[in-house]
């Protein structure tokens, strides 16, 4: 696991400054410790810092093809290389290292841009090709590896794993995209392809670029998606079977390491399966860690225990004090660019505990959104059935006007919650569950916003980002459309973005193997109600695994992996709320926001009227990040 840095000359051959390009690549050294790598020519400057995987000896980047005629920097995991490897000797192609890296070298000269098709793995990469002036751009599936880029006023594009990377170049404008915070204060994170930044893109998931010398930057172009292609249903107890035989190959393909291995372990449903997975596949005992909370309802540990004593683990946990609010600055430049998932602290604690023991760890992620394991699928699947007896016209102004005038309720669990239903009501499938996923609803927005910025924003609504995806979803079936809409936004904006930095951030890598493209195609093409039963979410995954997992970890509630914000923002952090969002150097002076509105939400919240920590917390993680930045707005 690596990073990844490079500068492109669109226009002419200018070679570009070695010094630069170390300065920017250095900014990243967290995610490769172990070595570091420069390579500049006319036109080209490619950079790489090292976590040594596999081949400890012989990976160095950026590497070169036999001819020297290619050069490639590359960031991940790619699986079945050494399958790749046999059939690339098979046509002619001689091999001088034993690592994934060369296999992408001639994988290339072999099939041109449809090599990605090939690679099984997660990864982003850029490749050289010096006889063509060509730079191909490349970036996994799920978006498990980031690639961020940019075009600077000079001609030249930019890249780097991290946007500090790009930050480092003094060419980079550091202009605050207005669609940018709309997005993220609806979601809590910054949807690709957009950042922060205007002008400052992410190479979207499954997606690559080509760029050739002279020649204008094209769109990105798709080379995968998740396909919902029916497949063949036999009995329950096939599937079960079936479902454990690909799970348990998903697994087992990621367990190629010359260095230390282990796995999270949260006593929920996905991590447990993973290391039921790999201690029936290794001989040795797996290595796993958990972090514990000092608040009870936060803490799951105990479960985590009972699968560590069943599998004979070694396992090794620590527990993270409810006042760890420290790290909030931390992860401010951690992240680059707002972020909102406070889920983030103890991830950044788990990657920190296990960096302690392994170098790569194995994760659950992803069997959420694969298996509809999140509660807000079951409330979207229940209001659904109501949408689809009463048409829009008359459920919009039913229930849209009972939405208004119902009371606010949310210290009262979801079912109760009255208000929150009628919104959803009144609106699409699409929109309603943009609704029910949104940090801020757009009656909040309208409000947190000053009208100068809502000027800006010239009528731009998050609604965009949720519409564009549902039209390219390759499914009308309402549980699959919201399945794969959180995979295009929740899954690589938030949950991917978080493992990663904190992952990196101790030079950890983690695999997750519920994200392999195989598994994906076989599940998303299950019908529904084998992911969604009823109101037991991940039916088929519990049922397959009842033989590996005791049912209390298969079959209690999900938890979370939250922190006490509400006490927080009451205590330890209250007095920064004032500081940071209404006094003159925090928010107050960006003209961005509504100043009545902010100190409301800090006055209800703090005297205990009404739970704001969630917008609260949001708030802080935007003045934390784009402080430094210039973007006031004119009145």
């Amino acid at each position: 696991m690596c990073g990844i840095a490079g500068i492109f000359d669109l226009t002419e051959q200018r070679e570009p400054d070695r010094g630069l390009l170390a300065a920017m690549n250095q900014t990243q050294f967290h995610r490769g410790p172990d070595e570091g790598g420069l390579y500049t020519a006319p036109g080209v400057g490619l950079a790489h810092r090292r976590l040594s995987i596999i081949d400890l000896a012989s990976g160095q980047q950026p590497m070169f093809s036999a001819d020297g005629k290619l050069c490639v920097v590359y960031n991940g995991e790619i699986y079945n290389f050494r399958e790749l490897a046999s059939e690339l000797q098979g046509l002619g192609y001689q091999f001088r290292t034993h690592c994934d890296t060369e296999v992408i070298l001639y994988a290339w000269q072999a099939w041109g841009e449809r090599c990605v098709d090939r690679f099984r793995g997660m990864f982003a990469f850029a490749l050289y090709d010096q006889n063509a002036r060509s730079l191909f751009l490349a970036r996994d599936r799920f978006g498990i590896k980031p690639f961020f880029y940019s075009v600077l006023a000079d001609g030249q594009l930019i890249f780097g794993s991290e946007l500090k990377v790009l930050k480092a170049h003094p060419g980079l404008p550091r202009k605050l995209d207005p669609r940018a915070v709309e997005d993220y204060f609806a979601l809590g994170y910054v949807p690709e392809p957009k950042t922060i930044y205007q002008g400052v893109h992410k190479l979207c998931p499954g997606h690559t670029l080509l760029l050739r010398a002279g020649m204008p930057v094209p769109e990105q172009k798709q080379f995968w998606d998740i396909p919902f292609q029916p497949v063949a249903v036999a009995s329950e107890s096939d599937l079960q079977a079936e479902l454990l035989a690909r799970l348990r190959e998903a697994v087992q393909v990621r367990l190629v390491a010359e260095v230390p291995l282990g796995a999270f372990l949260s006593g929920g449903v996905d991590s447990s399966a993973v290391v039921a997975m790999m201690a029936q596949l290794q001989n040795e005992p797996v290595n796993t860690c958990a972090i514990g909370f000092d608040v009870k309802q936060f803490n799951e540990t105990e479960y985590a225990a009972r699968v560590a004593e069943r599998y004979h683990t070694n396992h090794f946990q620590e527990t993270v004090g409810s006042e760890d609010f420290d790290l909030l600055d931390e992860l401010a430049v951690l992240y680059d660019e707002p972020y909102a998932d406070s889920s983030a602290i103890p991830t950044f604690r788990v990657c920190q505990l296990a960096k302690k023991r392994v170098t790569v760890a194995l994760s659950g992620d992803g069997g959420d959104e694969h298996f509809a394991g999140y509660r807000r699928y079951r409330w979207h699947m229940n209001e659904e059935r109501l949408r689809q007896a009463l048409p829009l016209g008359i459920r919009a102004p039913v229930f849209g006007a009972l939405g208004r005038l119902y009371p606010k309720a949310d210290w009262a669990p979801r079912m109760f919650r009255a208000k929150t239903t009628f919104q959803a009501l009144a609106r699409n499938s699409v929109q309603a569950y943009l609704h029910s996923v949104s940090i801020c609803s757009d009656e909040q927005r309208s409000a947190l916003f000053s009208d100068a910025f809502k000027r800006e924003l010239q009528g731009y609504s998050v609604h965009s980002v949720f519409d564009a995806h549902a039209a390219n979803c390759p499914t009308d079936d309402p549980l699959s459309m919201i399945q794969y809409l959180d995979m295009k936004t929740y899954l690589v904006g938030d949950i991917l973005t978080k493992v990663d930095r904190a992952s990196m951030a101790h030079a950890l890598e983690v695999r997750v193997p519920f994200l392999d493209h195989p598994l994906t195609e076989w599940v998303s093409g299950l019908p529904s109600e084998w992911k969604l039963r009823g109101q037991e979410g991940k039916y088929l995954l519990k049922k397959s695994l009842e033989p590996h997992l005791p049912n209390d970890v298969l079959y209690r509630d999900k938890m979370g992996f939250g922190v006490p914000l509400a006490k927080w923002f009451r205590g330890p952090l209250k007095d920064r709320l004032p500081r940071d969002l209404l006094e003159s150097g925090g928010l107050a002076a960006t003209g961005l926001f509504n100043q009545r509105y902010l100190a409301r939400l800090v006055d209800e919240h703090q005297s205990g009227m009404r739970d704001h920590s969630a917008p609260l917390w949001t708030l802080l993680m935007f003045q934390a990040t784009v402080r430094d930045d210039q973007f006031v707005v004119a009145a």
